[in-house]
C-alpha cells in the first residue's frame, strides 16, 4: 500500500481544534498543525467530551489522521526564573493532556531560553524537566518533538549539538524526537540552499543527533540570509533559501515520508504551496 504523503499547514483551531482539521481540508492539507489553546496565555483550555467528539468526527469526515500540536509560545522548560519555570512546567503537563485526549500524534514544543543563567544550566533544567513528564507522557500515544531554534537571543536548541544533548539524556525514558524548521537550521547557519549543501547538513545532523530521531519538518523559506540568527519566515520561494531546499525534502528518501507544516505567512498561498510540495514530490516540479 503506497504511503499518503503528509503535506500542511499550522492552521486555525478558532471556535475548537475540530475547525482546524476543516480547514486544512480546505487547503489541501493530508495533515494539520494548531494549537491546542491559546499559544499566548497560561491558561489552558480545558478541552470538553462535546469537542473530542466533534474533533473524532473531523477526523474521519477529511481523512486527517496525523496531526501535531505547537506548544505555548510562553512555556520556557529551562528558565532560570522559579516562577516562570513552574508556570512553564504546569503549562506544558496540560498541553501532553490535551494531546493524549485529541490522540495527537506530537506535541512540537521550543526548547527554551536561559535568560540570566548559562546555556549549560538551561540545557541541563530542560532535560531534567522533560524527564518529570515521564509518567505522563506515556500514557498516549503523542511524541514530544524538539523543534530546532534560530538561535536569537539566549535561546537553546540552534546547533545540532543542543539538541542531541537534549534528546540523549531523555530518550530512553520518554518518547522524544526532533522537528527540524527550515528557517530556523539556515538562520543559525546550517546551508540547506542547494542539493549539495542539504546533503552535507543531513549528514550533520544524521552523525550529531541521528536520523531516526527526525520526525517531522516545519517548511518555511527566509527572510534573512544564512548565520543571521533572526526567525522571519517567507513564503516557499520567496526568501533567502529558494525552492530547491524544499524539492531535496520532498524527494529525499528518507525525508519525503516525514509529516511536513507550513508556517509561512500567507494562509491565502497555502493551496498553492501545498501543490507546489506534492508535485515536487512526484517529479513533476523542479526548482531552478
Amino acid at each position: 500500500m503506497k504511503e499518503e504523503l503528509l503535506v500542511g499547514a499550522h492552521t486555525s483551531a478558532s471556535g475548537g481544534a475540530y475547525k482546524a482539521l476543516l480547514q486544512g481540508r480546505e487547503i489541501g492539507a493530508s495533515t494539520i498543525q494548531l494549537f491546542t489553546s491559546n499559544q499566548k496565555t497560561w491558561e489552558g483550555k480545558i478541552i470538553s467530551p462535546e469537542e473530542v467528539k466533534l474533533w473524532e468526527e473531523a477526523k474521519k469526515s477529511t481523512h486527517i489522521h496525523v496531526t501535531m500540536s505547537h506548544d505555548s509560545y510562553l512555556i520556557n522548560l529551562g528558565s532560570p526564573n522559579p516562577d516562570v519555570w513552574e508556570k512553564s512546567k504546569v503549562a506544558f503537563g496540560k498541553e501532553i493532556e490535551r494531546c493524549h485526549l485529541l490522540e495527537i500524534d506530537y506535541l512540537n514544543f521550543h526548547p527554551g531560553a536561559f535568560t540570566t543563567s548559562s546555556r549549560e544550566e538551561c540545557l541541563d533544567l530542560i532535560a531534567k524537566t522533560l524527564l518529570t513528564f515521564e509518567k505522563s507522557v506515556t500514557k498516549g500515544k503523542t511524541r514530544l518533538l524538539i523543534e530546532t531554534t534560530a538561535g536569537q537571543g539566549s535561546c537553546v536548541g540552534s546547533s545540532f549539538e543542543e539538541i542531541a544533548y537534549l534528546v540523549d539524556r531523555t530518550k530512553d525514558k520518554i518518547p522524544i524526537g526532533v522537528c527540524i524548521d527550515t528557517c530556523h537550521i539556515f538562520a543559525a547557519g546550517y546551508d540547506i540552499r542547494t542539493k549539495e549543501s542539504w546533503t552535507k547538513t543531513l549528514q550533520q545532523f544524521d552523525q550529531i543527533v541521528g536520523l531516526d530521531h527526525l520526525y517531522a519538518f516545519h517548511l518555511n523559506d527566509s527572510m534573512q540570509p544564512l548565520g543571521s540568527r533572526k526567525d522571519r519566515h517567507a513564503s516557499l520561494g520567496d526568501g533567502e533559501i529558494g525552492l530547491a531546499c524544499f524539492e531535496f525534502i520532498m524527494t529525499h528518501p528518507k525525508l519525503k515520508p516525514l509529516p511536513k507544516y507550513l508556517e509561512t505567512p500567507y494562509s491565502e498561498k497555502w493551496p498553492d504551496e501545498i501543490q507546489m510540495l506534492k508535485k515536487m514530490a512526484k517529479g513533476d516540479y523542479h526548482a531552478s
